[in-house]
């Protein structure tokens, strides 16, 4: 494993507890955001700008393409409306996913319809997508699991036949790519997450980007109250200026206290993603005789982003259920995480889109045998021996 030099991070004193996950500030970030406070300015304004403009370069897109958001929730949401997508509309997506990629359906006013899962990739199956499409179907929003990339030139094939629109969640994704592309490139939005246990982290924050710059433009406007001009351009150099109201907006922008962080983040992320990839290769190699479903093994033409390491217990066979494991951890004060239980298993969504179960058995089963390990460039190596420790300890009692 890669040894982890933390000469300069800034991290809390050493704790028996180690966490689920933890964010990986620095003395640059810091700064940054002291400067920001300093500054007078920390709403929407320059920083936010230069964070676009560093993303744009870091995705090899126009920096016009670009929207810095609240959330990723956000970013969903506004590629959906900005789209026209409406009440009696169809959106296909995963049922192994956050109830945010489906709450922003529902809040667009379309329908959410779920496919299941491949169960080795955990990504939504490409080949049960168009027995789900009907004459009401107007987009596909692909999940990239874990960070590790759909099956995009059959979710696009499928896309382009029916003339769909293709939204990617690349929550888990920023540093992943397929057959060499990027991910949130290849469909027509892509939707990201800088929340504070992601691979960049704004504390909260999101960015939306895409093909069509009318779009985006559309998307920034609904991001701040539906106004014509943000502060910064009201409250410039020339003079204030009058704002209009073009659209019934919401107020899903980012501050520059954000970007602050997020400047400096996204310049060091190849350097994460390296950390994690050794996390990552770790477990594979120290807990692979355990009766446990380990990742699948990656595709050498894909980029994984390594932002959870999932294993999966089945009860049977492990002689011990996922929750009495997470109890178990916990008991030997590590932390775990769920990532995640099947929709079809939320009241919520059962009731509200009259879901067959066994429609999503995989799906299903997965949500009720997953847990995550930590994995965040902040582990000292003692911590990871630790936790590979543990987990050994556990499936051999």
């Amino acid at each position: 494993m890669q040894a982890h030099n933390k000469t300069e991070t800034m991290v809390p004193s050493k704790k028996e507890f180690i966490v689920f996950g933890a964010p990986d500030i620095r003395e640059a970030e810091i700064q940054e955001v002291v400067s920001t406070l300093k500054s007078g300015w920390i709403g929407t304004g320059p920083k936010v700008k230069k964070f676009e403009k560093k993303f744009a370069e870091y995705k090899n897109i126009p920096f016009e393409n670009t929207v810095a958001l609240s959330s990723c929730t956000a970013a969903l949401h506004l590629a959906l409306l900005a789209s026209n997508i409406k009440a009696g509309d169809e959106v296909i997506t995963t049922a192994t996913t956050f109830c945010s990629t489906i709450n922003a359906i529902i809040h667009s006013g379309a329908t959410p319809v779920l496919v299941d899962i491949d169960p080795n990739t955990l990504n939504i199956d490409a080949n049960k997508i168009e027995a789900s499409i009907s004459k009401n179907t107007k987009a596909i929003i692909p999940v990239h699991m874990a960070g590790n990339p759909c099956e995009m030139d059959e979710i696009l094939e499928i896309a382009n036949k029916h003339n769909l629109l293709v939204i990617e969640d690349c929550a888990h994704s920023i540093e992943s790519e397929y057959k060499g592309k990027k991910l949130g490139t290849m469909g027509d939005f892509g939707c990201f997450s800088f929340y504070t246990t992601k691979n960049l982290v704004t504390a909260e924050g999101g960015m939306l980007i895409g093909k069509d710059e009318k779009i985006i433009d559309i998307s920034r406007t609904l991001s701040l109250h539906g106004m014509d001009l943000d502060a910064w351009k009201r409250f410039g150099g020339n003079g204030y200026k009058h704002y209009s109201i073009v659209f019934p907006g919401y107020k899903y922008n980012m501050t520059d206290i954000n970007a602050s962080l997020g400047i400096h983040q996204l310049a060091r992320i190849e350097e994460s993603w390296s950390r994690r990839k050794s996390i990552y290769e770790y477990y594979l190699n120290k807990l692979d005789n355990l009766p446990i479903k380990l990742p699948t093994k990656l595709k050498e033409d894909t980029k994984h982003a390594y932002h959870l390491f999932v294993i999966q217990i089945d009860e049977k066979l492990a002689k011990l259920s996922r929750d009495e494991f997470i109890l178990k951890m916990n008991e030997e004060k590590i932390g775990t995480g769920v990532h995640y239980r099947s929709a079809a298993e939320h009241p919520l969504y059962i009731n509200m889109l009259n879901l067959n179960s066994e429609y999503l058995n995989s799906s299903i089963t997965y949500g009720r045998q997953t847990v995550s390990l930590p994995l965040y460039v902040s582990l000292e190596d003692n911590q990871v021996e630790r936790i590979v420790d543990t987990v050994i300890k556990i499936f051999s009692r």
